[in-house]
């Protein structure tokens, strides 16, 4: 069995976390996670109403009573103040609080008895993360879906690493046994995988959009602010969100400005998200979406990965010492 402040801290069969997948990875797919050995998120969306979190928290843990958690964005949390608060009387495991400083709630989350992680973009923030006292931090290079920095996985990797004693798991680009490995070599504590996640029927996304995650390729993403600026969300600036390409990005991630201001545009747009009108309509999904080849059940891609990873760390052991 693998061994890392995840499965004995933590006491996960698996060093390995669900990504919180914002209208997408919701109770069924945190709780099919968990279930498998993982832990599993719950993401939330800036407009989730209040009740939404009681009722996907006891999705989530189910009758077996499973481990799980919530991702949330700190500047949503500032225009919204009660989402936090009823994300701590959700009682879950973990809270995750990213895209923006959590140091105002740590107090608060831990005397609750929750842990606190965050997801980081540079070394700094990392820094400034261990400093305030979250429990764990997530290295998210640019090669993750959605919402993201610009620095690879790797090389974000490696400087979190040295930078920080505070467990540490790698996102981005992470969807089989291998890129398990390669994060657990290098020092992290686990991992963070969303892309992977995103062809199970657990996900609350749709048939055809599934289809589209499967027929792409690892060139097939776009890290862009085109859906962002269209609908008038508030995410900083510096946070891009990576997306399949389609028609809508040909036409607008080289002028953004314009579209900005474009009301047409941001019509059709709302028109395709309502439709399911995926040539217009954004697939949040990373660079890893090239490695995700068929629908399966999410509890069979954790194990899959977690068992996967035991075996080749095994093998390669024998074969580098």
């Amino acid at each position: 069995m693998l061994r890392t402040h995840l499965t004995t801290a933590w006491k996960l069969r698996y060093p390995i976390i669900g990504a919180p997948m914002a209208y997408v990875g919701r109770g069924r797919l945190a709780h099919a996670v968990s279930q498998a050995g993982g832990l599993g998120m719950i993401g939330i969306g800036s407009n989730e109403p209040v009740e939404f979190f009681e009722r996907e928290a006891a999705i989530a843990r189910g009758a077996d009573q499973q481990p799980f958690g919530f991702g949330l964005m700190a500047w949503a949390i500032e225009k919204r103040p009660e989402m936090l608060q009823a994300a701590i009387q959700a009682r879950p495991f973990l809270i995750s609080i990213s895209f923006g400083s959590p140091e105002p709630y740590v107090e608060l989350i831990h005397q609750h008895g929750i842990y606190l992680a965050t997801q980081v973009h540079s070394r700094e923030e990392a820094i400034q993360a261990e400093r305030i006292g979250v429990d764990l931090v997530a290295a998210q290079g640019t090669e993750a879906g959605g919402h993201t920095g610009e620095v690879g996985t790797l090389p974000l990797l490696q400087a979190v690493l040295d930078a920080v004693q505070v467990p540490v798991v790698a996102a981005g680009g992470i969807a089989t046994a291998r890129g398990v490995v390669a994060a657990l070599a290098a020092g992290a504590a686990g991992v963070w995988v969303g892309t992977c996640l995103l062809a199970s029927p657990e996900c609350e996304n749709t048939e055809q959009a599934r289809a589209r995650i499967i027929q792409s390729q690892e060139t097939d993403t776009v890290l862009t602010r085109v859906f962002d600026v269209a609908q008038g969300l508030s995410w900083p600036p510096q946070y891009a969100g990576r997306a399949l390409r389609n028609h809508y990005t040909d036409q607008w991630h080289a002028n953004v400005e314009a579209l900005a201001i474009n009301d047409q545009a941001r019509q059709e747009l709302a028109q395709a998200i309502k439709e399911k009108d995926y040539d217009r309509a954004h697939i949040y999904a990373g660079e890893a979406v090239g490695l995700v080849k068929q629908q399966q059940a999410a509890a069979t891609i954790i194990q899959q990965l977690g068992n996967g990873a035991e075996q080749l760390l095994q093998e390669r052991y024998r074969a580098l010492l």
